[in-house]
């Protein structure tokens, strides 16, 4: 369980990472930096943010079981509260990531953390349903990956 107080600036409340995928790891530290990155930048605070790092069958079935849609995705997000502060999970399919991560001229840790983001852009309230604004998130994504990788937030 990773938690910010107050005085680790705006993320307050609990952030847990789960890292349920059999075989597949990320760093929990680099995560933590990532994810208080994005909170600081917009502004925004965490009630509870649950980040689990799984596989294509738990993936899918979530994506399917609610939203109805048989069929693989990258990330998936379920905003959990109604208030200001963020109250939510977001699933990461680790297999996805590392599958697609040369395609897209990146490394498998990049593709998730870039999975990670998106993710919780749409709890904040981002949106990708069409052109302008799927290209709105991916400029935000870059920004704050870009943000991250030079060590302006600890």
């Amino acid at each position: 369980m990773i938690a910010f107080t107050a005085h680790g600036g705006p993320a307050k409340g609990t952030i847990e990472i789960h890292q349920v995928h059999p075989a597949l790891r990320l760093d929990d530290a680099s995560l933590r930096r990532l994810v208080r990155c994005v909170l600081e930048g917009e502004g925004r605070r965490v009630h509870v943010l649950n980040i689990i790092l799984t596989d294509h069958a738990s993936v899918r079935g979530l994506h399917g079981r609610w939203l109805g849609v048989d069929e693989s995705t990258d990330v998936i997000s379920f905003s959990l509260g109604d208030g200001e502060d963020i109250d939510g999970e977001i699933y990461v399919d680790l297999d996805t990531a590392m599958e697609r991560h040369t395609h897209f001229f990146s490394t498998f840790e990049d593709e998730t953390r870039r999975y990670i983001v998106h993710g919780l852009l749409h709890l904040i309230g981002y949106d990708d349903d069409d052109p302008q604004r799927r290209e709105a998130m991916r400029r935000k994504e870059d920004y704050y990956l870009t943000t991250w990788k030079s060590g302006a937030v600890a």
